[in-house]
């Protein structure tokens, strides 16, 4: 029952109507001014070659997915050891991540950040992602690198959609006990590695959810850390 009515009310929020309302109220609060960043990603890797790349290099056993959709990534990632994590559809535990966390006793080598795509759930995904992560392990989200103001927007106004995913990101940039980074590749790849921060970002914000976009968009690269796919290989390989 649980599951019907997530679906229902999913599809009545990403529904014509609906979104259509919610890019017109996006467009007031700011869209019409909105800064765009010129980023295009057809020649990039995808997130399934960096992720299995990244499991055979390092000889990982196990891998976590929070928010597996229709099993488009975690029906393909070849690991021993595989957890998929969704409400909805897909993988092979049928929660939320706030429930799988609370009962959580694993650690993984690998857990990749694909969830509800709202600052306040990918915060919290990022803080179980980072207790439930072996000490030689590698967490990676998805969509950090919107183009512009309504690729961010919440509520979401459009099918092609990142959220604010890349504010919970910056959260964690400015921390010194996790070091951090995003690969221009597949909407925007963030590494976190347990480990003292190399290159913290040095911003002042008392809400992350409130950070305005049109700096961030002025500034994306050093607030990002952004890298290329060979600056991350040389990244995973020196991990130890």
């Amino acid at each position: 029952m649980k599951n019907l009515i997530a679906k229902k009310i999913n599809r009545l929020l990403t529904s014509k109507n609906s979104m259509k309302i919610f890019h017109f109220f996006h467009y007031l609060l700011g869209g019409f001014n909105s800064k765009k960043i010129e980023v295009s990603f057809e020649d990039k890797k995808s997130r399934l070659e960096i992720i299995q790349n990244i499991i055979n290099r390092k000889k990982y056993q196990s891998y976590l997915e929070i928010g597996t959709f229709k099993d488009e990534l975690f029906g393909s990632v070849n690991c021993n050891y595989k957890i998929g994590v969704d409400p909805v559809s897909g993988g092979n535990v049928r929660k939320t991540s706030d429930d799988f966390f609370s009962t959580n006793n694993e650690k993984f080598d690998l857990i990749f950040i694909d969830g509800l795509h709202h600052y306040e759930q990918v915060k919290k995904d990022i803080i179980n992602s980072i207790n439930a992560l072996n000490e030689k392990g590698i967490i990676l989200m998805h969509d950090c690198l919107p183009r512009d103001y309504y690729y961010q927007a919440v509520p979401r106004s459009q099918y092609d959609w990142n959220g604010d995913t890349w504010k919970a990101f910056l959260e964690f940039r400015v921390d010194e006990n996790v070091d951090s980074y995003c690969c221009y590749a597949d909407q925007g790849i963030g590494i976190i590695i347990k480990r003292k921060n190399r290159n913290k970002l040095n911003i002042v914000s008392k809400n992350f959810k409130k950070f305005n976009f049109n700096t961030f968009a002025s500034n994306y690269r050093e607030y990002l850390n952004l890298i290329n796919y060979d600056e991350l290989i040389q990244i995973i390989d020196k991990h130890e």
